[in-house]
């Protein structure tokens, strides 16, 4: 699946989704990432959704979002919301869905100048 979205000067984009593999700003990334609407995207050192600890949301805070997307992987799956205590308390909203899905709506409220990061589970093929 490819996209084109309507892109913003200093904003990422994920332009390119595929089982096992996405690219943003046109670099291709194999394993799970975060994707702040601005600065670098930065690897998330979690395999799997059964790997993930309240510590992962807590590197996702330091980006300092309004609105987090999680990509959960190929299917939608949810997380406990005790993982994700640190952004609820902050209210920043958290929304849940498949990775591809995620990709696609993150695009979207980035390039409406969002302050959104996107989570993105990459479970090794």
């Amino acid at each position: 699946m490819k996209f084109q979205p309507d892109h913003l000067e200093g904003v990422n984009s994920i332009s390119r989704v595929e089982p096992g593999r996405l690219w943003v700003n046109g670099t291709p990334w194999t394993a799970s990432v975060l994707v702040p609407w601005r600065g670098q995207a930065l690897a998330w050192p979690v395999g799997a959704l059964a790997e993930l600890t309240a510590a992962h949301f807590e590197q996702v805070l330091s980006l300092q979002p309004e609105l987090v997307i999680f990509g959960s992987g190929p299917q939608l799956r949810f997380v406990s919301p005790a993982l994700q205590r640190s952004l609820i308390e902050r209210r920043i909203g958290v929304e849940t869905m498949d990775t591809a899905a995620a990709c696609r709506t993150y695009n979207v409220l980035a390039s409406e100048g969002r302050s959104v990061v996107a989570a993105l589970l990459l479970p090794a093929q």
